[in-house]
């Protein structure tokens, strides 16, 4: 984050009033600076190269460069800028891509005002943001019909989990249950082990589609 503790932040949107809408709102809250707008794909790479902020808010269609091939090319450049998209689709075609190219997390636009606020503290953070509706629609990406459920998750397993799918660091997990940030990552490799993911987010989606999370 920027030095003075303010989360700064990119917008990347092609309507002019989402856009506005977004800057007023987060300008109004106080640990938030809005460095500037783009209003499309290729515009969101080359301002985030030179503008560095903590976060892109990422439209995913938009015309003159798509949202996907935005985080992918700044995945390619390893930028340093986490990328929350911020859409009003949420169909698997749109989803799934996001997140492979890189995106930190997954919301829509309808999303309430503080659930915003946090989701972009997060992102800064780099804790994974995914809403259980969102989440919801990559378990058909990430399932796999043909093999069995793994063994069933042990109870420190379902704490893990259900403070990954809050957002919670590893860091902090450990802090929480009191236990070492090696226990952590280990608890989390069974965890991906017995659900048959490769990562947080999709752990995550299984977990709400097993009903392992309420």
């Amino acid at each position: 984050m920027t030095s003075d503790s303010l989360i700064s932040l990119l917008i990347v949107d092609d309507h002019p009033v989402v856009r506005d809408g977004l800057r007023g709102m987060f300008e109004s809250a106080a640990d938030f600076t809005v460095l500037g707008e783009a209003s499309n794909g290729a515009e969101a790479v080359e301002l985030t190269a030179r503008l560095d902020p903590d976060v892109v808010l990422m439209d995913l269609r938009m015309p003159g460069g798509n949202g996907v091939d935005a985080i992918k090319e700044l995945t390619h450049r390893g930028a340093r800028s986490r990328v929350l998209v911020l859409t009003t689709y949420d169909t698997d075609s749109d989803t799934l891509p996001a997140i492979e190219a890189g995106a930190t997390g997954y919301l829509l636009k309808d999303a309430p005002r503080e659930e915003l606020f946090t989701a972009v503290r997060a992102a800064a953070d780099g804790r994974t943001v995914l809403s259980p509706a969102v989440a919801s629609r990559l378990v058909t990406a990430v399932r796999t019909p043909a093999a069995p459920a793994g063994e069933p998750l042990s109870a420190r397993e379902r704490e893990v989990l259900a403070l990954v799918a809050k957002g919670t660091s590893n860091k902090e997990i450990a802090r929480v249950l009191f236990i070492s940030e090696a226990t952590v990552k280990t608890h989390l490799t069974h965890v991906y082990g017995k659900l048959g993911v490769k990562d947080r987010a999709a752990a995550v989606a299984v977990a709400y589609d097993r009903k392992i999370l309420g």
